[in-house]
């Protein structure tokens, strides 16, 4: 037998024992489990597949260089903690004005040695094209934060900026922005429950208090209360941290008018999430809706078995999380690719399941008026999956003076995918935020 049949023949045996794991995870899930072993046969499929022409040692090195390499989600503050309603410990950070702003991933923070390993990593086959556009240029940076600094002035009234990242992911999926407003502004940057280096979410541990968008519109106010208990803020929001600054507005509306000078919803939803189609033909959208709650409960009762089965299809699920991530997979650099990778796949698969059934209920349509006298931006990508561009041309109808961009080409973690214009446009923000900060100080006067 040659090296690659014997190659394939261990990845169909690999991807034929994920099969029989995710299968067993499904097996009390009716139509669910029928679904987890489609899942898993495709995904036996495509790793035998792939196997057969790159070595799985050979991609699983390649990894392991960019992960040791890339300087992404490196960016530390002060630590800080919050504590829910639920004795849940929120996770944060501060970065204080006028430090040390460290090395803000200049040319996407590649060093020699890191560009060799991302070009060695393409060469294997899991690099991309496109480090252009996709690295933050060191010049950009400086750029804006010449830019800000002109635009703050007196620093009493600048604002604070917090950052609430998104589903399945953590503060660190801000790299980019973190970089580039560093020493500049006070910036607070948190972990959501279950998510990153905050606690699992002890109502959830016990079973007491499924995830709702409205809890963690508490903890984020938790975390404000903590992390900044005076002073203006500016609210920037992806994804789920977009639904958790609307729930913020919704069930502290007074708190919102007296603090909050700005506000950015990216790649975010008021509602309807139940109708997204997912890039999924007409036809299996609303059989998706119907399974995925109960497939993921599933899954999630497996917790063990479906982790093995994560790493087993390692190569696959790659490949989906690059497809629903990015407008332009083939164009984003090997380095965030992977890093965006690491973020989800530390997600585990229990913490995905129970936040999961929150999204189909979330509604904050009315909730976002709270920010429509305040500087607003809401950003999107036009190829957006997970959360339509359509989702973020309805918020900007509800907020007819904000700010509205919709990027051609970029998709759902288009803080990664466009990290220039991101920035570009947060700096406008918090330039506007500032000055609307400074009247509010002289209206009190």
């Amino acid at each position: 037998m040659s090296d690659s049949q014997d190659v394939a023949a261990k990845a169909v045996e690999t991807a034929a024992d994920s099969v029989n794991n995710w299968a067993r995870a499904g097996r009390h899930a009716g139509v669910a489990g029928a679904a987890i072993g489609v899942i898993a046969a495709g995904a036996a499929a495509g790793v035998a597949i792939e196997r057969m022409t790159v070595g799985r040692g050979m991609r699983r090195r390649a990894r392991l260089a960019l992960d040791a390499e890339g300087p992404y989600g490196t960016l530390r503050g002060t630590p800080g903690a919050a504590v829910a309603e639920d004795g849940t410990k929120l996770y944060y950070e501060v970065d204080e004005p006028g430090e040390a702003p460290g090395k803000p991933a200049a040319n996407g923070g590649k060093t020699a040695k890191g560009a060799k390993a991302a070009a060695k990593a393409a060469k294997n086959g899991t690099g991309g094209q496109g480090d252009a556009r996709a690295a933050l240029d060191g010049q950009g940076t400086q750029g804006v934060r010449k830019r800000l600094l002109a635009a703050l002035g007196r620093r009493s009234v600048a604002p604070t900026v917090v950052f609430s990242h998104g589903y399945c992911l953590s503060q660190d999926s801000w790299h980019f922005q973190r970089a580039a407003l560093r020493g500049i502004v006070r910036t607070v940057h948190w972990d959501q429950r279950s998510h990153g280096r905050s606690a699992r979410g002890h109502g959830q541990i016990d079973g007491t208090d499924p995830v709702t968008i409205d809890l963690l519109g508490r903890d984020l106010k938790a975390v404000l209360d903590a992390a900044v208990p005076e002073g203006p803020i500016v609210l920037v929001g992806h994804s789920m941290g977009g639904m958790t600054v609307m729930a913020l507005a919704d069930q502290f509306p007074e708190y919102v008018a007296e603090r909050v000078v700005g506000v950015a919803l990216i790649g975010t939803s008021a509602g309807k999430l139940g109708e997204v189609a997912f890039g999924l033909p007409s036809m299996g959208v609303k059989a998706f809706h119907a399974v995925a709650p109960g497939l993921l409960k599933a899954l999630g009762s497996q917790s063990e078995i479906v982790e093995r089965g994560r790493r087993a299809t390692a190569d696959l699920f790659a490949g989906l999380i690059k497809r629903y991530s990015f407008g332009t997979p083939e164009d984003v650099d090997s380095g965030i690719a992977r890093f965006a990778e690491r973020l989800i796949e530390a997600t585990p698969i229990d913490v995905v399941a129970e936040f999961y059934p929150a999204f189909a209920v979330h509604d904050k349509t009315e909730a976002v008026a709270a920010y429509d006298a305040k500087p607003a931006l809401v950003l999107a990508g036009e190829k957006d999956l997970i959360t339509p561009v359509d989702h973020s041309r309805t918020i900007a109808e509800l907020l007819p003076h904000a700010d509205l961009l919709c990027v051609p080409g970029a998709g759902h973690l288009v803080m990664l995918e466009r990290p220039e214009l991101v920035n570009d446009q947060l700096v406008s923000l918090v330039e506007r935020a500032s000055a609307a900060a400074r009247s509010m100080r002289s209206a009190r006067a």
